[in-house]
């Protein structure tokens, strides 16, 4: 056997600093600390703005906000946001990322594959973010875009916000989400629970157990008539009793929470008794059914600017297909009345647009119709805030500005407590820390 030969002492050493340098670079690195300064800061709680504070930011995360504006120290980034005011990052509890409402909305389906539909929607995602809402609720697309959409922004390939979605929307036959109505001949389909259109209690399961299969996060759909879809009625219930109780038990089941298109009454007060988590329009809601909301907790997410938007396009000729202009031009005026009534009520609400029908980014309208419906400013925004968080269940990590929640903060130029209309004048973005928009 030969001698061994001891490793020389600096050959060790050499090793040694290697091998300390590959598990350094195994280990996360610490993301240097972002100071923002606020001069005014509505934290989407208190009842009144906080005036000159730092809000320091680490990890995605507040990790705490101190009075007075810090000096930096090493590393620290600096954004000075005091000639703005500073407000949680805004949730839209009611959007359709896949589509906007054209003259060719009705016929694009049989022109476009799903991968036009993704690649366009990532367009509308950018544009939601920028405006301000870091986060949104989608509320009906083919069954397929909104969670492919979701993951593409999970996963940093774009941006955009982010994104709770229901997958397609749940129907009955012939009712508002069901795809295919106004077709004929050979272009008209039976379809099933697999493509959200349901006919009695178990397929109703079906439907909710194919959205989990699916990857929605919730369940979505529609109690009665609805303006844009091609049928007669925009107001008559399209759900019984017993299909209802069905969705609801077994959503509830896979933790998954219920919203609800709803323009009739009849249909939201099946929907209410059933124990839905939020109604969607609400056009026609009685003082009855406001109560019956009120005693269960309820929200109502009321959509103006898709009532607003419709109203204006069914007076446009030749906009809509006949068998929607008088259902537009009837329902659109009457949420504005509604709102009045049931904010007056006590009604709990979240901010929500539709966006989809109206313009994507022009989101911060609503806030503007929800102030002259007689909302003060300050809760408007927190309907876009903690009231959106707490409809989402997520109130531990998002809604307000306050240490240990996410990062998402945004800023606009000017007091929207003195006008509102400065909500459109988004000037800062971050989400879970990441800035995609600055002055």
């Amino acid at each position: 056997m030969g001698r061994s030969t001891p490793m020389h002492a600096d050959g060790l050493f050499s090793r040694m600093l290697l091998l300390a340098a590959m598990c350094l670079s195994s280990l996360p690195l610490r993301a240097a600390e972002t100071l923002i300064y606020a001069a005014r800061l509505i934290d989407g709680r208190a009842p009144k703005p906080a005036t000159d504070v730092t809000l320091v930011v680490a990890d995605g995360r507040i990790s705490r906000i101190v009075p007075g504006f810090m000096a930096p120290q090493d590393g620290q980034r600096v954004v000075d946001l005091r000639k703005y005011t500073v407000v949680p990052g805004l949730m839209d509890m009611h959007t359709h990322l896949m589509s906007q409402h054209s003259k060719e909305a009705y016929t694009e389906k049989f022109f476009m594959e799903d991968s036009e539909y993704a690649l366009r929607s990532t367009v509308y995602a950018r544009l939601t973010l920028l405006a301000g809402f870091t986060t949104v609720r989608e509320l009906g697309d083919n069954g397929v875009n909104s969670v492919a959409l979701r993951r593409a922004i999970r996963e940093g390939w774009i941006i955009g916000p982010r994104i709770y979605t229901a997958g397609k929307s749940l129907a009955t036959t012939g009712g508002h989400a069901d795809p295919s109505n106004g077709q004929k001949g050979r272009f008209r389909e039976d379809p099933g629970p697999v493509d959200g259109v349901i006919n009695g209690p178990d397929e109703a399961r079906k439907a909710v157990r194919q959205r989990y299969k699916d990857g929605a996060d919730l369940i979505k759909l529609t109690a009665t008539g609805g303006v844009l879809s091609l049928a007669a009625s925009g107001q008559n219930p399209q759900f019984t009793t017993a299909e209802l109780q069905a969705i609801v038990e077994t959503a509830k089941d896979y933790g998954m929470t219920v919203a609800v298109h709803a323009h009739g009454a009849e249909g939201m007060k099946r929907a209410v008794l059933a124990g839905v988590d939020s109604i969607e329009h609400g056009t026609y809601m009685t003082e009855e059914i406001m109560g019956l909301m009120k005693d269960r907790g309820t929200f109502w997410v009321p959509t103006n600017m898709a009532g607003e938007w419709v109203a204006k396009k069914a007076a446009e000729p030749g906009y809509f297909p006949e068998v929607v202009r008088p259902k537009a031009a009837a329902i659109g005026p009457a949420i504005r009345s509604t709102f009045q009534k049931a904010y007056q009520s006590g009604v709990k609400i979240a901010f929500g647009t539709d966006s989809g029908v109206s313009v994507h980014g022009e989101n911060a309208h609503e806030f503007e119709l929800m102030v002259e419906g007689g909302m003060p400013p300050m809760e408007a925004i927190q309907s876009a805030t903690l009231q959106a968080a707490r409809l989402l269940k997520i109130e531990d990590t998002l809604g307000t500005l306050e240490a240990g929640k996410l990062a998402d903060v945004v800023a606009v130029d000017g007091d929207p407590l003195q006008d509102i209309s400065v909500m459109k004048k988004v000037v800062f973005v971050m989400k879970e820390g990441q800035v995609f928009r600055e002055p």
